[in-house]
């Protein structure tokens, strides 16, 4: 994956700025898009807690304590509840930990603003990468309102289940992160299958290096490449297959369901 930013002067006048912002994304803070190799573009978003335990997403899935899903601001990335055809990896803005989630739920702000998409269907004067909710309370875009005219508050582009938040980020607040919008990418997948808990995603192929974050149950994985590794017994068998899924992400082919026991991404 690689990733390209664009620095602002130090000193630039507002209005230019915000002229800047609204043609490229490029004014500090809003999400600058991200070239990827074959997972899917990146963009940094505001993240925000979903918190509701016990109220149900979009695809009807009823909130759990710990939960592990995202929600993003269209129906057009939404998972069937069970499913994880749409899955998003977030990682911390200092990438020392990342989780695969699918996308179970609609918001914030808006429902139909898919601002990862190059034909997006709503606040189609903003750049690709750049959530109309975050452009509304940087820049005042629609008046500093969301597409529902209601006053934007802050500048979130997705919203964490408490699981992915806590345990899997391990954030305290609401923070800027990466997210890669994983059914964008040209990679193999897997889909992640446990009883119901996260996997463990090591940063190498063996469960003696160090976790470096979560893989929900239902993600849909990249498949960037796999090595031969410690051979571990999970959901889908027995087997030393390990297959990369991002940089310094591992998981054992032991909990995926790649329709195979054989390896299906190139050797690392």
């Amino acid at each position: 994956m690689r990733t390209y930013r664009v620095i602002v002067g130090k000193r630039p006048v507002a209005a230019l700025a915000g002229i800047v912002a609204l043609v490229t994304g490029a004014v500090v803070g809003l999400a600058a898009p991200a070239v990827a190799d074959d997972d899917g573009e990146t963009h940094r978003i505001f993240a925000t807690r979903e918190g509701l335990v016990g109220k149900h997403t979009a695809n009807g899935h009823k909130i759990t304590k710990r939960d592990h899903f995202v929600a993003l601001p269209s129906r057009r990335a939404l998972s069937a509840e069970g499913s994880g055809a749409f899955s998003v990896r977030v990682c911390r803005a200092d990438s020392t930990r990342c989780e695969y989630a699918p996308v179970w739920d609609v918001g914030p702000w808006n429902t139909t603003d898919d601002y990862w998409s190059a034909t997006r269907h709503a606040a189609r004067d903003l750049p690709k990468g750049t959530p109309q909710a975050s452009a509304a309370y940087r820049l005042g875009h629609n008046g500093g309102r969301d597409l529902f005219d209601r006053k934007v508050t802050n500048p979130a582009g997705i919203d964490l289940a408490d699981g992915t938040f806590r345990q899997g980020l391990g954030l305290r607040h609401n923070a800027w992160i990466d997210v890669t919008y994983l059914w964008q990418g040209s990679a193999r997948t897997g889909i992640v299958v446990t009883d119901g808990r996260t996997l463990n995603v090591r940063t190498g192929p063996s469960a003696s290096h160090a976790r470096a974050g979560l893989a929900a149950n239902t993600a849909r994985v990249p498949l960037l490449c796999h090595d031969r590794g410690q051979m571990i017994t999970g959901s889908r068998g027995t087997t030393n297959l390990w297959y990369k899924i991002g940089a310094g992400n591992w998981v054992s082919d032991a909990y995926l369901n790649t329709g195979t026991g054989a390896a299906v991404a190139p050797a690392c």
